[in-house]
């Protein structure tokens, strides 16, 4: 494990009796992420959903987070494509890049299950499988020859141009382009199946917080393979540059009684097995909660963390800056150094 770093779901109060509201969640994650990169945390990553009281629209908060650090990488896991307009999160995606210097993991996905039924059709969307796989896919490459800086669009007949720029039928690429962009996108995977093709379009691999497969193994085997089943791609696929791989889980260390007051009765011994869109059989992990020592033996044998150069924290973020900033700062003085982090102090980590 190479890094780590956050992923805050965002969620938030509906009507602000029951939690911090959208506005406070939003500047609370903003505070968590200035503090964690004094801390030498590698990543602040943020889920993104629709027609939830979750975060939605992730581009201003990852703008403010660029604007106020100064190494710390910033990312989704995941943008739903379902939603996109893919040449605008293409021109979105460049310019996050361009401001950061690179400090960009965007990860992007199919996305997952929503309250909405068939929500992508509100924002203006149609496609015809049941759960939008097709337009994703159809989106998905479209967002890749974006910022792969394909011409996309003809340049008009020279009366209508304005200002007068380029010869009539021009291929017109996006702007603004940040050469290299790819190396930083991230497709969120779910299956053996979707992580092979991940690496047949040369992204690199945000594993699921779950696997839709259950045959009895744990999270982290199903994960473990599915790394497997990406990394022999990559290499088939002959790609020249060395791809990067996350996995997400719970993690609450105890360091302190107040830290078992508020986080030991967090953890689960097994993971749990569930139906995900009401067919398919789902693997979900566990959360883990205990003293530092036994942490590092727990997550030293959990396989796909091996696997994998970049852990992500699943944080609580309703607990508001401070609980956050506690875990993760325990686990980067405690945990993590055990399981070969290598703190940020230049920028992100690359390959």
């Amino acid at each position: 494990m190479k890094a780590f770093g956050f992923l805050s779901f965002g969620h938030h109060s509906i009507n602000g009796q029951d939690g911090p509201d959208a506005g406070q969640v939003l500047r609370d994650s903003l505070e968590i992420a200035k503090v964690a990169d004094e801390i030498g945390v590698n990543g602040a990553y943020f889920r993104v959903h629709h027609f939830a009281p979750q975060g939605a629209e992730p581009m201003p908060l990852l703008g403010a987070i660029i604007g106020a650090t100064k190494r710390i990488e910033v990312g989704t896991g995941v943008i739903d494509l379902r939603y996109e307009n893919p040449l605008h999160l293409a021109e979105e995606a460049a310019a996050l890049d361009l401001l950061s210097e690179g400090r960009v993991a965007l990860g992007v996905s199919r996305g997952s299950p929503e309250p909405a039924l068939r929500g992508w059709e509100s924002f203006g969307y149609k496609g015809e499988a049941e759960n939008g796989s097709d337009i994703a896919r159809e989106k998905w490459q479209l967002f890749l020859a974006a910022i792969q800086g394909y011409g996309l669009a003809q340049a008009a007949p020279l009366e209508l141009q304005y200002p007068q720029m380029y010869q009539p039928g021009t291929p017109l690429p996006i702007f603004p382009h940040s050469p290299g962009l790819q190396k930083r996108i991230w497709w969120g995977s779910g299956t053996r199946a979707t992580a092979e093709q991940a690496a047949k379009d040369g992204v690199n691999l945000m594993s699921s917080t779950l696997v839709s497969e259950a045959d009895g193994s744990s999270l982290g085997e199903l994960q473990a393979e599915q790394i497997r089943v990406y990394r022999e791609a990559w290499e088939d696929a002959g790609h020249d540059w060395t791809p990067r791989v996350s996995v997400s889980r719970s993690i609450f260390p105890i360091v302190t009684a107040e830290d078992q007051e508020l986080f030991g009765t967090f953890a689960t011994s097994k993971d749990q097995i569930g139906m995900l869109e009401g067919a398919t059989k789902t693997t979900f992990g566990r959360t883990y909660a205990a003293e530092p020592d036994v942490l590092i033996e727990q997550l030293k044998a959990d396989p796909a963390i091996a696997a994998a150069d970049t852990l992500m924290l699943t944080i609580p973020n309703q607990m508001g800056v401070d609980m956050n900033v506690r875990i993760l700062d325990n686990f980067a003085k405690h945990v993590a150094p055990a399981l070969g982090w290598i703190p940020n102090t230049e920028g992100p980590v690359v390959g």
